[in-house]
């Protein structure tokens, strides 16, 4: 019995360890291309996407390449989701690179490598957050409120 429970144990921590990539996994799935309304813009010569709205179009996104920096908007204790964000992309000495009203939930941007910040404010509360975006991978953030709807 000692040698069931050597074993089961490894195996519970592989188990864990894996969950993270088969979320992954998952978001690779394919998606109804014929409901997805996800369209590339551009201000100020910044190209953007912003949506997911429904499940389809939340893939789609997430499977779009090209965006190094990724932004994802949630509120409350199950991380809902929330499209209705004014958001605000500045350089590092304070000048406005992008400006966006009711963005996300999720928002993925191309920028010049440099320092960032990024101010997110919905319902008149502000959230902020930096990032310095390379030629390296993505940047990820998140941006939370605790509030419901």
């Amino acid at each position: 019995m000692k040698h069931v429970h050597a074993f089961i144990l490894p195996l519970a921590a592989v188990g864990l360890l894996m969950f993270p990539i088969m979320l992954q996994a998952a978001s690779l799935e394919p998606i109804d291309s014929s409901g997805v309304q996800v369209e590339r813009q551009e201000q100020n010569g910044i190209t953007y996407l912003s949506g997911g709205v429904g499940e389809d179009e939340a893939k789609a996104i997430q499977q779009t390449t090209g965006y190094n920096l990724h932004i994802t908007f949630a509120i409350g204790p199950e991380n809902k989701y929330v499209p209705d964000v004014d958001v605000a992309i500045q350089k590092a000495q304070g000048q406005t690179v992008l400006n966006l009203s009711q963005a996300g939930p999720l928002l993925y941007v191309q920028l010049p490598p440099g320092n960032y910040t990024v101010v997110a404010t919905r319902d008149g509360e502000e959230r902020r957050d930096t990032t310095d975006v390379g030629t390296g991978g993505a940047r990820n953030l998140v941006f939370h409120w605790g509030g419901g709807e």
